[in-house]
């Protein structure tokens, strides 16, 4: 929020800009540097090799250490899974009949229809209201209370009251994962309406800016970063609850998945499902962090 913003009479007036070292574009209301958006958004060819040599490498050394053990027999098999069993787990639960008639596929493909109701829905609800709640000070002094209260509640300590309400079908668990993202995302809005520069309110209210107009033109594009980054922390503490949503009548699904295994000790089947969470979440991740750069390419810059 450094960059500072001046009113511009005359042709002859300078105008204080971020430093840059080359050029800079007009990317929506805000300068923004060629070069901070290239370090920003991409890397040389070079920087993303040694960056997917490198990860790679942190896989193969975790594996290795993983096979040490199960070959060496420090846990019991039946507890500690070998690779050899997981990724035979995963050879039988993606062809044929699954894992309970279900394909691993289908399993992955429900649990992410699952998030993306509940977490789409509390977008839509969590940013009107973080916007109310940032730049109104009465309903702010009203409903702060209740969303910090909300965002601080585990979901299995409602989880129980969902099910008596809904049942046991769809409607509880996209509840629950409405519920623990729509309180990250108000309140992150929140902060971020709250917290844009006055400095740059002023400067519209100058040129004659209604109320209306500073919200769409000056605060919504200067809180945008802090909100997008809200809500990618806001999907991963879905996420993070997806487990939870599916230990009831959670099949098809990876949750519902891990917990029929666990069951039945198995947990080749267990682990399997842990890493295509962990995975699918990483992936969902990046997709977030590139929705970011796209639409907010001046973070850093105001």
């Amino acid at each position: 929020m450094g960059a500072d913003l001046s009113l511009r009479p005359n042709a002859d007036r300078h105008i204080a800009t971020p430093a840059v070292t080359n050029a800079t574009n007009a990317v929506g209301p805000f300068p923004v540097a060629v070069d901070d958006v290239g370090t920003w958004g991409r890397w040389s060819r070079t920087d993303v090799v040694r960056r997917f040599l490198l990860r790679l490498l942190a896989i193969g050394v975790l594996t290795a250490i993983w096979w040490f053990v199960t070959w060496r027999k420090v846990w019991d098999p039946t507890l500690v899974p070998s690779p050899q069993a997981v990724w035979h787990a995963l050879v039988l639960t993606s062809t044929g009949d699954g894992y309970a008639g279900v394909t691993l596929a289908h399993h992955l493909l429900v649990s992410l229809r699952r998030i993306l109701i509940g977490s789409g829905l509390a977008v839509l609800i969590g940013v009107p209201v973080g916007l109310l709640i940032g730049g109104i000070a009465p309903i702010r002094i009203i409903f702060e209370p209740f969303v910090t209260f909300l965002r601080t509640l585990p979901p299995l300590a409602y989880f129980s009251l969902l099910i008596l309400w809904f049942g046991i079908d769809e409607a509880p668990k996209v509840w629950l994962l409405f519920i623990a993202a729509v309180a990250p995302i108000a309140a992150t809005t929140a902060a971020a309406v709250h917290g844009v520069t006055p400095a740059l309110l002023e400067v519209g209210r100058t040129l004659g800016a209604s109320r209306l107009r500073l919200v769409r033109d000056v605060t919504l594009p200067a809180a945008l970063p802090e909100i997008l980054t809200g809500i990618r922390v806001a999907v991963a503490v879905a996420y993070t609850s997806l487990v939870a949503a599916e230990t009831v009548n959670g099949t098809p699904g990876i949750g519902g998945m891990i917990r029929d295994a666990q069951r039945y000790l198995r947990s080749d089947v267990v682990v399997l499902g842990i890493l295509v969470l962990g995975g699918s979440g990483l992936l969902l991740d990046a997709v977030l962090r590139l929705l970011e750069r796209r639409l907010a390419p001046w973070r850093g810059l105001v």
